[in-house]
């Protein structure tokens, strides 16, 4: 729940990098409370729902691209059916690019420089 509770306080961030786990905690959590919403209130609550996580949504994607070195604007693929969703997914599956890009520093090195830290002491 941190990572979803993470994109929430980045509600508004489209710069910068986002990590898979990040991305697809995030994902997951949407999915599984959406249906959750539909079945309980016919989709009403899932339609309010859906409204109130659009933004943190675009957001993480925005950064999930980043973190592969590419821009955001690559999301208009998902106007393309099937195909353009079929890229994205294998966009946001891909690994992080290694070590900086023109969007930040890796988040996954800033993490891993951080646990090596801890032991260190």
């Amino acid at each position: 729940m941190k990572w979803y509770f993470e994109v929430l306080k980045k509600y508004i961030v489209f710069d910068g990098r986002a990590r898979r786990q990040e991305y697809w905690m995030f994902m997951l959590v949407n999915f599984v409370v959406s249906v959750v919403l539909a079945i309980l209130s016919f989709g009403t609550l899932e339609a309010l729902y859906g409204l109130a996580v659009f933004l943190p949504s675009l957001g993480v994607s925005f950064r999930r691209l980043h973190d592969t070195d590419r821009s955001g604007l690559w999301l208009l693929l998902g106007l393309i059916p099937l195909l353009g969703a079929l890229v994205l997914l294998y966009f946001f599956a891909q690994d992080s690019t290694p070590g900086p890009n023109p969007y930040g520093p890796n988040p996954k090195s800033d993490i891993l420089y951080a646990e090596y830290e801890e032991v260190d002491e």
